[in-house]
């Protein structure tokens, strides 16, 4: 007789600069789609994955997709609620959005965190990659990361589809490793959807916000 199979919800917020690339990272991970087209986000926008991770477990991921323009604002602490892990992304060809990069740590650092009051696994993102010349840029990111205190760094082209699947496979590795660390059948920020029912409604992707 088999073993029942380990259901995780995951929440993940994705934030970062206007225009970084947030929001086709996101369609690319899931729908596997590249858009030129560009409108930002307002707001906050959804899209979920699910995945058999290991034969045993099945992960859900809500990605939270967070408007730019809606940096540090008052609302975002509402939005950062049960998170479990984040990405900050920014664009490997834009300085302003590295310089950012600590600002959006700071705010999550700030807003949410784990039961046991531990930060939450963030991951940075150097995007596009695809547009600069090999290399630039990277080593101050990775060096950014390591400052910073990030439980990684990826640089990516959700373009070229280029390290998308490895930066968010190393979220879910870490995201699971809490969960297995904790063993608490309360834990809210990766619950068993068969003990917490989810109620909301699916939106394909950020199909209001086609691009970045």
């Amino acid at each position: 007789m088999s073993s029942p199979k380990r259901e995780f919800l995951c929440k993940v917020l994705i934030v970062g600069d206007l225009g970084v690339g947030k929001t086709s990272i996101i369609q690319r991970y899931v729908h596997n789609i590249y858009s030129h087209c560009y409108r930002a986000t307002i707001g906050v926008d959804f899209a979920l994955k699910i995945l058999n991770w290991e034969k045993d477990t099945v992960v859900r991921l809500q990605l939270w997709d967070i408007a730019g323009q809606e940096r540090f604002g008052h609302m975002t602490r509402l939005y950062y609620r049960e998170a479990a892990g984040a990405f900050v992304v920014c664009d490997l060809g834009r300085a302003a959005t590295l310089h950012s990069v600590q600002r959006w740590k700071e705010d999550l650092d700030s807003k949410v965190s784990l039961n046991n009051g531990n930060p939450i696994p963030m991951i940075l993102i150097g995007n596009k990659c695809d547009l600069i010349p090999h290399g630039t840029n990277s080593q101050s990111v990775e060096n950014l990361g390591q400052e910073l205190g990030f439980t990684d760094c990826h640089m990516t082209s959700a373009k070229d589809n280029v390290n998308i699947d490895e930066a968010i496979s190393c979220l879910i590795k870490q995201m699971i490793a809490n969960k297995d660390d904790t063993d608490s059948a309360n834990d809210s920020n990766i619950v068993k959807p068969s003990l917490h029912p989810l109620n909301f409604r699916y939106t394909k992707g950020c199909s209001q916000c086609c691009c970045l």
